[in-house]
C-alpha cells in the first residue's frame, strides 16, 4: 500500500502529510521497508513468473 492512499485513524489525515506523531511514525516506517513493501502478492508473483520466463528463455538460447 502507498502512503497516498492511507488514512491515519488518530486524525483522519493522510498519512503522507504527517499532521500528527503517529502519521509521521507510520512514514517513516514505511519509507523504510523498501521498494516492493508497497507491492500486493499478485504484483509480486507477476514479476517472479516474468523473471523465471525470461531466464528460461536466455537458458534455451544459450544451449
Amino acid at each position: 500500500m502507498t502512503l497516498d492512499r492511507l488514512v491515519c485513524a488518530n486524525c483522519a489525515a493522510p498519512v503522507s502529510e504527517g499532521r500528527c506523531p503517529v502519521c509521521r511514525a507510520n512514514r517513516e516506517r514505511m519509507q523504510q521497508e523498501g521498494p516492493f513493501a508497497g507491492l500486493n502478492p499478485a504484483a509480486l508473483i507477476a514479476l517472479l513468473v516474468v523473471l523465471i520466463a525470461a531466464v528460461a528463455v536466455l537458458a534455451h538460447q544459450s544451449a
